[in-house]
């Protein structure tokens, strides 16, 4: 009797959004950042790590030509998977968890990780440790502490204030009953964590986050995004991504 393979996780790259604050006419996913789409260098770091099985690209509605194309044109050896998302990040993430939710039913997907495509800079190991993470404890948030805080009210322990990034990861069965539960109730995560703290028991675990680590959001963070990315692939260009 052949064994059951191992449970596997699954990378999911958002890209559903706009890119008004970017200045972008369209999708912000597709804008060329150091020769190539913004959403290609995430893609391409998820799909040469073998903690990994499964790579989704959630893609906004009417744009799935565009998503496949850039794919095919610039990871043309990639397997990518395509998810059409929805009119938020919430409803795009309840949508690529309905697309694996067979798999994670069966017990054959165990671990979901969700990274913004506007996060093209993201090294290698945040993926990894998220997936480790997320396994060991439930969820998995990679975090930086926010310098120079200064709280006014009196206590007697003043909580850690972090800035939250992506990738984040979480087990894909309480995952999915999480965003099931919310559909029902008509609640709407701001992020997954949100989502998943209010409707599951999950230990959600933050790990160290990285500077790098930018989220393009305005037109300037292009060319830093540029920089740090022209850096990483001068310092190991086998690596391609990093």
């Amino acid at each position: 009797m052949r064994a059951s393979p191992e449970p596997s996780a699954v990378g999911v790259v958002l890209a559903a959004g706009l890119g008004s604050r970017v200045g972008a006419d369209g999708n912000k996913a597709y804008l060329q950042v150091a020769d190539r789409a913004m959403v290609t260098w995430s893609l391409e770091t998820l799909t040469q790590l073998a903690d990994i099985a499964r790579v989704v690209l959630v893609h906004r509605q009417g744009e799935r030509t565009l998503a496949q194309h850039t794919v095919a044109r610039e990871l043309p050896t990639a397997a990518v998977e395509f998810v059409e998302g929805g009119d938020s990040r919430h409803a795009s993430e309840f949508n690529v968890l309905r697309y694996l939710a067979a798999d994670i039913d069966s017990g054959a997907v165990d671990v979901v990780l969700i990274h913004d495509a506007a996060r093209p800079v993201a090294g290698r190991h945040l993926f990894v440790t998220a997936v480790a993470v997320a396994r060991e404890f439930g969820g998995a948030i990679p975090a930086l502490p926010l310098p120079e805080v200064v709280s006014t009210a009196p206590s007697r322990s003043t909580a850690r204030l972090v800035r939250v990034q992506t990738p984040q990861a979480f087990r894909a069965a309480p995952l999915l009953q999480a965003y099931r539960t919310a559909d029902g109730q008509r609640f709407e995560g701001t992020d997954t964590s949100s989502c998943v703290e209010a409707f599951t028991d999950l230990q959600i675990r933050t790990f160290a986050g990285e500077q790098r680590n930018i989220k393009v959001t305005y037109a300037h963070d292009i060319a830093v995004a540029e920089h740090l990315l022209t850096d990483a692939v001068s310092s190991d260009p086998a690596a391609g991504s990093r």
